[in-house]
């Protein structure tokens, strides 16, 4: 018979890093620092080193640490519960930095054992591995002036510009079985990349681990835990630390709304739905096969709050972004009649998760308010990214998924039939200020069969390439902040697969250089010029000029920054048709000089262009005082910038 080692023969040592209060605060829901208790934390008791274990299963009748230091013996080290908190916890000698463990839990309920990962582990094993690992996160970071000036880059009226990427499909090494690049060695080449083409922020797909690479992150299992699929956690650190040095900000797709039900993850963790919810109406997610956590149990709010804020302290991180928002924030969400259950009014608002979301944006915000939490939110809920003092969600942005969805299918549309469909260029302006918006073209779009962004575009292939470089520079024109998922600056020629890489020989090709190259102009003249982004988020930042002319589908609008004389005028022509001596109106008169064009040779284009500006004269048009005359190239947007002079 194996010898059995019990936590509650240990000293009081053992126990001292969880006290009275932190029982308290977890069993009451306000908890935001789990980590910090719960888990694996290596120590040394009494001169030898080990760890404390401390774990939630409160309707287990045992637990105990198995692991390779007890050859997975579930009776050899057994944890002790914390009084009535549901908590376990104890110290094991054994068990160092690098060791592998999991929980052996023998449930109250039918005699069921499961052997389960670590919720609060902070480093597991590369799949279909799914051991724990004990592990620390001590690293010397190098970016203290990066987090002191931080609050600058993030602030809504500063121009932000986010390249969304899944750091396993972005480079690999075909010599060594195709591998993905490390976190370390994506580390400089990413930061040099991303600092060379203009991108302010990187928006990594979900880095929390996950058991199969093919959900890209997006299911869950540890919510402490970054992906051992590219290092160690100070790996990951060193990353960001990298990215940091080079100015740019980093932020994290965080999936707090649901998650997988693999026997090791969170699902039925202790022999009850102890995360998620009993009832499948309310606790699984037929989209996806997943669970839905009980938003409106207190230990559950600790433990996603928690989640949130490590992310931010420990990892730096500058921001979340947090996805399917809409799944949360409705009962019937993907439910037909019958199939879901009404709030205590009789409504379809899933209140518990309203209450968690508003909470984790305050706590967020009170702890870093310098960062920014965004929204995928694809309903017209209101007030997502307004302060929770106001009735909001407490968001500081929110994704546009309505111009997403009208401007690619307006793009897609044969140029002769974009008279009909104006109005999807239009309508956004209607609510453009509802909310603090970004304006993504994201993984999305490019996947299960939608084509790259270059392959929606119709035409022949220069006619794909002018489509494209004018949706980017549609994009760039609109009031809101700017996100673009990999490729698309280079125009990937087929759809996104997480098994391969991006297709960077296209760059060797004259039109991929030229995109890759607009994008970059794009990028660096909407940081450059405060007009373009001093106002992304204030009605006062952008005006029509003429957004009526469906016929010619033409639009033109100005943007506006705080100093009067501060103006850009952007004309897009939406038609293979070139438009010579075409009048629109402008606020002032003087010169007005050729910004940016994305018909120039350089970028792939016919080079019809306006000999570097025009001269406004006091012809009034469109309700303005004077006008321009201008040359519209074909699928092609301009932008002109007010100058006093032709300097």
């Amino acid at each position: 018979m194996s010898q059995q080692r019990s936590a509650k023969n240990l000293s009081p040592e053992a126990t001292t890093r969880l006290t009275d209060d932190d029982v308290y605060l977890l069993n009451e829901g306000t908890h935001f620092k789990l980590y910090d208790k719960l888990g694996a934390h290596p120590m040394v008791r009494d001169g030898q080193e080990g760890t404390y274990f401390a774990v939630w299963a409160p309707n287990a009748k045992q637990v105990s640490v198995i692991g390779a230091f007890n050859d997975w013996n579930q009776d050899r080290d057994l944890l002790h519960p914390r009084g009535y908190s549901g908590i376990w916890e104890g110290f094991v000698p054994e068990a160092v930095k690098g060791t592998l463990y999991k929980y052996h839990i023998h449930s109250r309920h039918s005699g069921y054992q499961v052997d389960k990962s670590d919720p609060l582990s902070f480093f597991n094993e590369i799949p279909p591995k799914s051991a724990s690992i004990v592990w620390d996160l001590d690293y010397e970071w190098t970016d203290n002036e990066w987090l002191r000036t931080r609050g600058q880059t993030n602030a809504l009226h500063a121009p932000m510009a986010i390249y969304e990427m899944h750091i396993g499909s972005w480079k690999r090494i075909a010599s060594e079985q195709n591998r993905s690049l490390s976190y370390r060695e994506l580390a400089l080449p990413l930061a040099e990349y991303l600092k060379q083409t203009g991108f302010t922020h990187v928006e990594f797909l979900p880095l929390t681990d996950h058991p199969f690479f093919g959900s890209w992150g997006y299911q869950t299992t540890g919510y402490f835990a970054p992906t051992g699929n590219y290092g160690t956690p100070q790996d990951l650190m060193y990353l960001i630390d990298t990215l940091h040095n080079h100015g740019i900000g980093v932020l994290l797709d965080w999936v707090p709304s649901h998650f997988p039900t693999d026997e090791h993850g969170l699902g039925f963790f202790d022999g009850t739905h102890l995360y998620e919810h009993a009832n499948p109406q309310q606790g699984f997610q037929p989209d996806w096969n997943t669970f839905i956590f009980n938003f409106g149990r207190n230990e559950v709010r600790s433990f996603l709050i928690s989640s949130a804020l490590f992310w931010l302290e420990k990892y730096h991180f500058d921001g979340l972004r947090l996805d399917a928002v809409a799944s949360m924030l409705y009962l019937d969400y993907s439910r037909k009649e019958g199939e879901w259950i009404p709030n205590r009014y009789g409504g379809r608002e899933n209140l518990e998760a309203i209450t968690l979301l508003k909470r984790l944006n305050e706590e967020v915000y009170r702890h870093f308010p310098d960062v920014q939490t965004i929204a995928e939110e694809s309903t017209a809920w209101p007030l997502v990214s307004r302060p929770t003092y106001l009735g909001g969600l407490g968001f500081g942005l929110k994704w546009d998924m309505g111009w997403m969805h009208d401007t690619l299918t307006y793009m897609q549309r044969d140029p002769i039939d974009r008279k009909y469909h104006h109005h999807n260029l239009t309508f956004r302006m209607l609510y453009a200020f509802h909310e603090n918006f970004v304006l993504p073209l994201s993984h999305d779009e490019v996947v299960y069969g939608k084509g790259s962004l270059l392959g929606k575009m119709p035409g022949d292939e220069w006619q794909k390439f002018a489509n494209l470089r004018l949706l980017f520079g549609h994009m760039y024109s609109q009031a809101a902040k700017k996100l673009m998922f990999m490729g698309g600056e280079f125009g990937q020629p087929t759809e996104w697969s997480h098994d391969g890489q991006l297709e960077w020989t296209a760059l060797d090709l004259p039109l991929h250089q030229g995109m890759h190259r607009w994008v970059t102009d794009l990028n660096h003249t909407y940081r450059r010029e405060s007009s373009l982004h001093e106002g992304d988020v204030d009605p006062s930042g952008i005006e029509w000029i003429d957004c009526q002319d469906a016929e010619s589908s033409v639009i033109s609008l100005i943007r506006k920054g705080r100093a009067t004389d501060d103006i850009i005028l952007v004309v897009c022509n939406f038609t293979p048709v070139p438009r010579p001596n075409y009048r629109i109106g402008a606020p002032r008169g003087g010169y007005w000089k050729e910004l940016l064009n994305s018909d120039a040779a350089i970028y792939g284009g016919h080079d019809w262009g306006n000999g570097g500006g025009v001269e406004a004269t006091p012809i009034p048009l469109h309700g303005r005082t004077h006008s321009v005359t201008c040359t519209l190239p074909a699928l092609a947007v301009i932008f002109f910038k007010y100058s006093p002079s032709r300097s």
